[in-house]
């Protein structure tokens, strides 16, 4: 198994286009610091599967090599949830002519508009979500109902190797717990680095956790103890990890974690 990192940020990407907080001025004035919408590609021996359909999709899809090379394959799409950052890509991919889309019956009620206007340019062909755990109850702000299944985390396996990929999870769960224990590779959710940092810096009235991710601060230790290589992504332009020079990466080199960056390959 072979994965590409197509992309780190948490909406809005880095640099967000409305901000000048110290994480997106740095990366307008060092461009290699920007960051695309997370996102990553997962080559099985079955088959190249896009993990959400990012407002970056088409820059994402050229630059990675296994699906450039073949520019009439029909993208297969996993869905770890129905947030805007993660679902808009699905829009720009109506070129396709068919679109076949992994998703949890939650996920798939809120996309029926996107559905509806793809279906003249690209019919949606919904299957089942393999693998996925279930990792938070936090629907969009634009969806409405109740139920299980709006943010997954996902597992792949092939050739005896297993990556578990959950770039939003607001908890940790047993049964996240017993996937990660198994992984080789875990690639988790890195928005904020501390419970505080979205009230501290303005962005919202509400904690990480209360946003429905859990911060770095919370998760590190427990990645610490485990076998797999551990990495965070989908950071958000307030972490201060988006800074290369922040002390904050010692404290994960220290623990043997890393952050993933755009474009790095891992393989399996």
């Amino acid at each position: 198994m072979r994965l590409q990192v197509l992309g780190t940020a948490a909406g809005g990407g880095v640099p967000q286009w409305n901000c000048a907080c110290p994480g997106c001025a740095g990366a307008r004035a060092h461009p290699a610091r920007a960051r695309r919408h997370a996102s990553i590609a997962v080559q099985t021996a079955e088959r190249v599967v896009v993990v959400n359909a990012t407002p970056d999709i088409a820059a994402q899809l050229e630059d990675c090599p296994w699906i450039a090379a073949d520019r009439a394959a029909v993208p297969y799409v996993a869905l770890t949830d129905a947030e805007l950052d993660h679902t808009l890509g699905l829009l720009r991919l109506r070129e396709a002519g068919e679109l076949h889309v992994a998703a949890t019956s939650a996920v798939r009620r809120a996309l029926r508009p996107v559905e509806e206007i793809l279906r003249p340019y690209a019919p949606i062909r919904w299957r089942p979500l393999p693998e996925a755990v279930t990792v938070s109850d936090k629907r969009p702000r634009y969806a409405d109902g109740p139920g299980r299944g709006w943010v997954s985390a996902l597992r792949f396996t092939d050739g005896g190797r297993t990556l578990v990929y959950a770039p939003a999870m607001g908890a940790w769960t047993p049964e996240l717990e017993a996937a990660c224990e198994s992984a080789d590779c875990v690639i988790l959710d890195g928005t904020f680095w501390d419970d505080e940092e979205p009230r501290r810096t303005g962005i919202s009235e509400k904690t990480a956790t209360q946003m429905g991710h859990l911060p770095v601060e919370a998760t590190m230790r427990r990645l610490a103890g485990l076998r797999a290589r551990c990495l965070y992504t989908h950071l958000n332009n307030t972490n201060p990890l988006v800074d290369p020079g922040s002390g904050r990466h010692k404290v994960l080199e220290e623990l043997g974690l890393e952050v993933a960056a755009d474009g790095m390959v891992i393989d399996l």
